[in-house]
């Protein structure tokens, strides 16, 4: 069985921390996509024709309802994937607020914008809906992931299909439930419950106008090389090995405490989580170990008891992956400083752990470690740090930990190569910024008002002068 799909064509969730059983859902038939996606399509026909403020009062109502319904969302989203209780949480109150930004900034982001041409005609920019967008969705956050482009391509004017990661299928329906008891048009955000093969198909629908996706770098080329056959756009938010920063004049208390929360947020399954910690010579020492103390302190348990700190991964195969990255980079030189053995107990946990001595050619260096294992790299100086963060295929977020912010807002802004730095603190999204990365982490971006530009026809009018 392959992410949850059995011979007889169902997707199974299994809670990862009892390993039991949740539920056992059909997938469509080849005729159900299709009727699914035209009534989508149909729906949007519709809503394309709503006004912006009309819109928002929908999306309003959405976030009203997610707050309303926020135990039961997160309940099962902890249930089907593992994550703490309090993590899901957050997470519904993110999505609340990514709803009420959205239906604030949307009518301005979207409006149309006019211009006086050099031959003295008169131009108008429409930014017109292009039809059903197509998510493909990780399992890490079952409820942001959907939400972040499908709230942003809705006020947009889009309809919105969500192929979801099996294993939070549960989410993506009651997520579904959720939009249409708040007052969304019925079939306007379809859940396709489909096989990879159907995916692919469905790609090529002509009534599927573009596919965003979040998940892995090899994922992405292969959907990506899918869906340019067909000559449509996409928005890729691809994986990585963000690269946090401990400078000589760094606050090291304020760093410890930061990049232990940074590990291990989400039980260490986020594409913008802190990974690698590259620290200078001057403060390694230090840093090293208050940093593996307090990873040592980390109680793994149920992740709905309030005194977990980690839960478990949200799948046995990620976990055996991590696992024999760990093993693969102390064959090659790392060594572990706590943690990186496998718990002999029920539950597909991992505990926190710490490679010290990482180098190129280690997994723990080059690749991205989707679980709750840190790398920490020693460093010349500030100038080595930089150079050794931007050694990475990929470019998503990163961190620096200075007392001088000024110098560390330039160290971002003009060398630190990734879509996102966050300074003296982690972050995982806000509303306000953009969201999105650069080399092997994806192109594209969402949040800040760009998601909801990147799936539009950005539509030139001309009239006499």
């Amino acid at each position: 069985m392959k992410d949850g799909l059995s011979p007889d064509r169902a997707l199974t969730t299994t809670n990862p921390a009892t390993e039991e059983a949740l539920e056992t859902y059909p997938l469509m038939t080849d005729a159900e996509m299709v009727a699914a996606l035209e009534a989508c399509h149909a729906a949007f026909d519709r809503w394309r024709l709503e006004t912006h403020a009309e819109r928002g009062k929908v999306l309003r109502a959405i976030g009203r309802e997610l707050r309303e319904r926020k135990e039961d969302l997160a309940l099962l989203m902890t249930r089907e994937m593992g994550k703490r209780l309090q993590d899901s949480r957050d997470e519904v109150d993110l999505c609340a607020a990514i709803c009420d930004w959205t239906a604030e900034a949307g009518p301005e982001v979207l409006a149309d914008e006019e211009r006086s041409l050099q031959d003295g005609r008169k131009g108008v920019i429409a930014k017109s809906p292009i039809g059903v967008v197509y998510g493909i969705q990780p399992w890490n956050f079952p409820a942001y992931q959907a939400v972040r482009y499908a709230i942003a391509n809705l006020m947009a004017g889009n309809g919105v299909l969500l192929k979801h990661a099996g294993n939070c299928t549960g989410s993506g329906l009651l997520l579904r439930d959720i939009f249409e008891d708040a007052g969304l048009p019925k079939d306007l955000f379809t859940v396709m419950l489909i096989d990879h093969d159907q995916s692919d198909a469905l790609i090529g629908h002509k009534l599927v106008r573009g596919v965003t996706m979040t998940g892995s770098a090899a994922s992405g080329r292969k959907i990506a090389a899918k869906v340019g056959e067909h000559l449509k756009k996409t928005v890729m938010e691809l994986g990585s090995n963000d690269a946090y920063l401990v400078l000589e004049d760094a606050d090291i208390d304020l760093a410890v405490k930061t990049c232990v929360a940074g590990r291990i947020y989400n039980n260490g399954q986020t594409c913008v989580n802190a990974k690698r910690f590259i620290v200078t010579d001057k403060v390694y020492d230090a840093f090293v170990e208050g940093y593996v103390q307090a990873m040592g302190d980390v109680t793994l348990g149920d992740p709905t008891e309030e005194e977990t700190d980690l839960g478990p991964m949200a799948r046995k195969d990620l976990r055996d992956t991590l696992h024999e990255q760990v093993e693969k980079s102390v064959a090659k030189g790392a060594k572990i400083a706590v943690g990186g053995e496998m718990p002999a107990r029920t539950g597909y946990f991992y505990p926190a752990t710490v490679l010290t001595d990482v180098a190129p050619g280690q997994p723990a260096y080059d690749e991205e470690l989707f679980g709750p294992v840190a790398s920490v790299i020693r460093a010349r100086d500030d100038e080595d740090a930089m150079r050794i963060a931007n050694d990475s295929r990929f470019g998503l977020g990163g961190g620096i930990f200075s007392r001088d912010e000024a110098r560390a807002r330039k160290l971002a802004k003009e060398h630190f190569d990734t879509g996102m730095v966050f300074i003296n603190h982690f972050n995982l999204a806000t509303p306000e910024m953009p969201f999105g990365g650069v080399k092997d982490s994806g192109y594209g971006r969402e949040h800040g008002g760009f998601g909801m530009t990147e799936f539009i026809n950005a539509k030139a009018i001309t009239l006499p002068g």
